[in-house]
This record gives structure tokens, C-alpha cells and sequence, in this order.
């Protein structure tokens, strides 16, 4: 999946086009989301990143005729705010949460769709850590992916197998009814309000409404894990707002 915040010169990595080129794994890929105050994040992720970022829906357009929604990892409370990233003393960046988003992790690679039903590896080709002379080759003399590239390819087909079955899971809890439109108040110790709107949460009376055969399908189907672990991480708004307070601190 190709994220324009993210991947701002995506290409399809190509065995000729590309066969010298390397990998600086010595750079921190993370700065590229220094700005970026929420990434995408597929429900496998869920139990580990409701313990540091509340888990919130955005609408996503539509698919087929079909409303669509994503699953996104909120790092910040306002446009261009990453609350996860801390500049240390030395002027080098640090990723605080314990947990990163697969999606972030496999930066700069990503997959691209080639045709309705193919997919192949590609990257950014604007990220400084490409090289011909350092790093990881991803391509042999022969044109053949390294150990290093096939590891790669792996990981990044598994994202996208996660990424389709998350855009499934939306698409279910949409047809349940079960997410409606919230927003979030809260006035900070100043007395400046904060309002986060605009995302789409679990509507608990539509979930307790719901018939026996509807709940045995969300068991059945890993959905009432994903909604639990939703619920359970939108507690860590008020932690967001402790780290914004904390960085406003150190920064007087």
C-alpha cells in the first residue's frame, strides 16, 4: 500500500533499473514520520498498539460500492504533530513508544498493485539511505534478490496480506453499524480546549444490541478482539496530552 504522506517518490523496484543499488540500514527510516500525527494500522497490530496509541477509524472512501473505512495509530494531536518522536540532546531523533507500526517499520519498501489482481515491491526513492557505494545489496551481479531483498519481500507481502484483511474488517463493522461518528474534548491545563474530531469509534449500544448470531460471528471471526482492544486504547488520549505537556515543558 502506497501512503503519499509517506512514499513521496514511489517506484517499482525494478532487477536492471535497480541492480547496484543498496541500503543504508545505519539511517533511521523513523524520521520520515517526524510530521506525521497517525499511521495506518492493520487489526493484527491492534494488541500491541492499543498499549501506547489510541486506535481510532477514519472514513476511507469506497471500494465496489462499498464504505470503506482505516484503522490509523494516532502519534499526535494536531496536523504536523508526532508526539512519538523526541529530538535527543545530540540532535538525532528517537521513537519513544515501545511499539512502531508495521507499515512505518517496512519504510521504504512498500507494495504497489500492477494490475487488479497483482502486487510487487516498491520503494521511495527519495529516502537518503539508497545508495551504490553503502549498505545491503538488494539485487546480485546476476539480477537475482539477496537474502537481504527476499527477507524484505516477505515482510512487506505479509503487511499487505494484513492490510487487506483489515480493509475487510472495516467493511464488516460498517455493514453492523457498529462505528459512528465521536470526537474527542478535552481542556488542557491552561485553559486551551483541545477538539479531536473527525474519526469514527465503536457505538457501544449498537454493540449490545446486536443478536446472538452477530456476536458469535465477531468471536468466530477475531472482530470482537479488535473492537475490545479499540476500546481499551482510546484511554491513551490523556496520555498523548501528557506527552504535549511534557514536550511544552522541556521546550521553556
Amino acid at each position: 500500500m502506497i501512503n503519499s504522506d509517506l512514499h513521496k517518490q514511489p517506484q517499482l523496484l525494478d532487477r536492471n533499473l535497480h541492480r547496484q543499488l543498496r541500503l543504508r540500514n545505519d539511517l533511521n527510516n523513523l524520521v520520515v514520520a517526524k510530521q506525521l500525527n497517525s499511521m495506518f494500522l492493520t487489526v493484527a497490530e491492534f494488541g500491541d498498539a492499543c498499549k501506547e496509541y489510541p486506535i481510532l477509524f477514519l472514513r476511507a472512501g469506497e471500494l465496489d460500492g462499498k464504505q470503506q473505512v482505516a484503522a490509523v495509530a494516532v502519534m499526535g494531536l494536531s496536523p504536523g504533530e508526532n508526539l512519538m518522536m523526541e529530538t535527543t540532546h545530540d540532535g538525532s531523533e528517537r521513537w519513544t513508544a515501545r511499539y512502531v507500526p508495521a507499515v512505518l517499520r517496512a519504510y521504504p519498501f512498500t507494495m504497489a498493485r500492477t494490475q487488479p489482481d497483482q502486487w510487487a515491491v516498491a520503494m521511495d526513492r527519495s529516502w537518503k539511505g539508497f545508495s551504490e557505494t553503502e549498505g545491503e545489496r538488494l539485487f546480485d551481479d546476476q539480477g537475482e534478490p539477496t537474502p537481504y531483498m527476499n527477507t524484505v519481500r516477505e515482510f512487506v507481502e505479509r503487511v499487505e496480506g494484513e492490510i487487506e484483511r483489515t480493509r475487510q474488517a472495516g467493511e464488516r463493522l460498517l455493514e453492523l453499524g457498529l462505528l459512528q461518528e465521536k470526537r474527542f474534548d478535552a481542556t488542557l491545563p491552561n485553559g486551551q480546549p483541545l477538539v479531536v474530531d473527525g474519526f469514527l469509534a465503536v457505538d457501544e449500544e449498537k454493540m449490545a444490541a446486536l443478536g446472538d448470531a452477530e456476536v458469535l460471528e465477531l468471536h468466530r471471526g477475531g472482530l470482537a478482539a479488535v473492537l475490545m482492544t479499540h476500546q481499551v486504547s482510546l484511554g491513551n488520549m490523556r496520555a498523548l496530552i501528557e506527552r504535549r505537556l511534557a514536550k511544552g515543558t522541556q521546550s521553556a
